[in-house]
């Protein structure tokens, strides 16, 4: 059995193949001169199973929808935010890989994909990356506190020139 991917509104086979498979439901002919009586018992055992594991898949589903929206929280950016972009899958910065920070940054937001994606001016050595990041590798920008960190400096913000595209 298959559900309807909440955010798609189709199933994945529907997404993936493009035809949903069609499973038998019914297994024992109706126009048949003699049935056994084990058969038919059997048969209404199975259909009474197969209605009360769907609709415990659909309760499952469900709840386990509910749990998920309760802890995710949606991320809230705009055009023009400032926000750290994670290194985790940049294999040409240089030097050793320990060394290397977790997040880089700090870039301004050029435009929004949809809630999942974020389209960044980049600057630097990360000039030649696609500019184009989902919001699971993203956060805020924070600027540090003078007073809590005095002797920490504060890197200058390099905004590139706008496209012309």
């Amino acid at each position: 059995m298959t559900s309807i991917h909440a955010a798609k509104g189709k199933t994945p086979e529907m997404l993936e193949k493009g035809w949903n498979p069609n499973i038998q439901v019914d297994t024992l002919k109706k126009d048949l001169v003699y049935i056994h009586p084990t058969a038919s018992s059997f048969k209404l055992l199975l259909d009474k199973v197969r209605h009360n594991e769907s609709q415990r898949m659909n309760y499952v589903f469900k709840y386990a929808k509910q749990n998920g929206d309760k802890s995710h929280k949606a991320p809230e950016f705009k055009v023009g935010d400032l926000i750290l972009v994670s290194t985790l899958n940049f294999n040409n910065i240089k030097g050793p890989k320990k060394f290397k920070d977790s997040f880089s940054g700090k870039f301004i937001i050029k435009a929004l994909h949809g809630k999942n994606a974020v389209q960044v001016q980049l600057s630097g050595e990360l000039e030649n990356k696609h500019p184009a990041f989902p919001v699971s590798l993203v956060k805020h920008y924070a600027p540090s506190d003078i007073e809590l960190f005095p002797l920490r400096k504060e890197t200058p913000l390099e905004v590139p020139p706008p496209d012309q595209s």
